[in-house]
């Protein structure tokens, strides 16, 4: 079992006794063969300075280079930097900084986090959610009460050196690193032995999620199953996907979005990852999506691309009633019908509220939707999709925030109509290799492709009727395959 090894500058000088640690110069860290060597090493590194191309900077980044686990990682080091994402932050635990800050009477206040711990048990809470957004041994963060805004507003994140714990914290910031490298960190995680470690990124609050709890259950079944070590996170856990090899993401998604950003991350930290932050680029805009399946000359409604100089022209080229979508919408929100020139109106300026580009698109009235579930290039599952009752759409909106889904059937793979199948393959290729859902409409004998999502519906009890675990177990035993490739040097994604 190779000891953590905490790198620092100077370890003469290092005033803090940890225990049970390899205590390494960084210059040794840097230079010497055994460290290069080294496999599966746990790199803790407490430089005084992580600034570019200081050895603090190049600790972390060497350590990623080595496939071991620094802490902090090359990307949380580079987000420290950016105060783009530091105001992501306060945004994210605004009420958390409000609540923990509430009886602080200054208009400057400087918190202190020891492994995510902070000597005053009323801002604990605040500071383990400040260390699974930047995960490093120890941070110094500024916040600042803005009068013009009434609240309090994380402003700067820095590196914490040694030395400069107050002499009142030192005890305690020994006693939590302990704690920290005797991994006693994550109280109640399973910890059969795994070969990888699997997040799952899911929201049990979302309305409409792409997986119900059951799903999610049946998925971390199905990810222990094959050799994965799985963990159901949430958007606090962003700073903490430099810990996983995989990350499957089961909240809608959207490019102005933390989806979107937890994909880029781990992209960065070399996860492997569905839905990789490309196809939900692609896959959320629908104007996208029109351009792609024109080029494409794949078959779909007669579609229109609105803005607000050729708003007027809408009914030249189309038919009234006609569809309205918002280029960012899901589960059929931001997705209206109209059957009037003042219906049109109407809606056309709503809409251009949120976006300068509309979809337009023909009006193709039918039972159901196809949906074709496209794993790796290859069907994975097939359903109709029924209309809600009495309504064009799958999901039907009611004003009070309730909605109502139509009935769904499964069908085996080998009994769905090979022109369907064939389609769905052609639209779901244009985008990649991913897992994707291709909605198709049949009319006649004549289909055509609606959209491509990037995160299908698999819902326990509904796409899992005909496979069920086997379901499941496809989608794990296609993440490991890939990361298996990743550490064997393929860069298969």
């Amino acid at each position: 079992m190779v000891r953590p090894l905490v790198v620092v500058d100077h370890p003469e000088d290092w005033p803090l006794d940890f225990g049970g640690v390899e205590l390494v110069a960084a210059r040794h860290y840097l230079t010497e063969p055994r460290f290069v060597e080294l496999r599966g090493a746990k790199v803790f590194n407490l430089c005084r300075s992580y600034r570019y191309q200081s050895s603090g900077y190049y600790v972390s980044l060497l350590a990623e280079a080595r496939g071991h686990k620094p802490l902090p990682s090359n990307t949380t080091i580079q987000d420290i930097k950016q105060q783009a994402i530091v105001r992501v932050a306060s945004d994210d635990l605004d009420d958390l900084i409000q609540k923990s800050l509430a009886s602080i009477r200054s208009k400057a206040f400087v918190l202190s986090v020891y492994f995510g711990r902070n000597l005053a048990k009323r801002h604990d809470e605040l500071a383990q959610a400040l260390f699974k957004l930047f995960p490093s041994p120890f941070l110094r963060f500024q916040l600042v009460f803005s009068n013009r805004q009434d609240k309090w507003i994380l402003t700067q994140v820095a590196p914490l050196a040694a030395s400069e714990i107050p002499d009142e914290h030192r005890d305690f910031a020994i006693e939590v690193s302990r704690a920290f490298f005797a991994g006693r960190r994550r109280v109640g995680r399973r910890r059969a032995p795994a070969r990888y470690d699997l997040a799952i990124l899911y929201d049990p609050k979302e309305n409409l999620p792409p997986s119900n709890l059951g799903a999610v259950q049946r998925f971390t079944h199905a990810g222990e199953q094959v050799g994965f070590a799985v963990e159901v996170i949430s958007k606090a856990d962003y700073g903490r996907l430099a810990e996983f090899d995989a990350l499957f993401i089961r909240e809608t998604t959207a490019v102005n979005h933390h989806t979107y950003r937890f994909a880029r991350r781990a992209v960065a930290e070399g996860l492997v990852v569905i839905d990789d932050p490309e196809s939900i680029l692609k896959c959320t805009n629908k104007v996208f999506l029109a351009e792609l399946l024109a080029r494409a000359k794949l078959p779909t409604p007669r579609t229109v691309v609105v803005h607000r100089g050729n708003a007027r022209d809408v009914t030249k080229d189309l038919e009234l009633p006609c569809i309205l979508k918002q280029p960012d919408s899901s589960f059929s929100q931001g997705v209206v019908k109209v059957e009037t020139p003042i219906d049109l109106k109407a809606a056309l300026d709503r809409l251009f509220t949120h976006s300068d580009l509309l979809i337009a698109q023909e009006f193709m009235p039918t039972a159901f939707d196809w949906r074709v579930g496209m794993l790796g290039r290859a069907p994975l599952f097939v359903c109709r999709y029924f209309m809600a009752s009495h309504h064009w759409q799958i999901v039907r909106h009611s004003g009070d925030g309730e909605c109502e889904v139509g009935e769904a059937e499964t069908l085996p793979v080998e009994q769905a109509p090979t022109e369907v199948l064939r389609l769905a393959k052609r639209a779901a290729d244009l985008i990649g290799d991913g897992f994707y859902g291709v909605d198709i409409k049949q009319v006649g004998k004549k289909l055509y492709v609606i959209e491509i999502n990037d995160n299908p519906s698999v819902d326990a009890t509904g796409e899992d009727e005909v496979l069920g675990d086997e379901l499941y177990l496809r989608v794990m035993r296609t993440l490991l395959a890939r990361v298996e490739a990743r550490k064997q040097g393929g860069g298969l994604s």
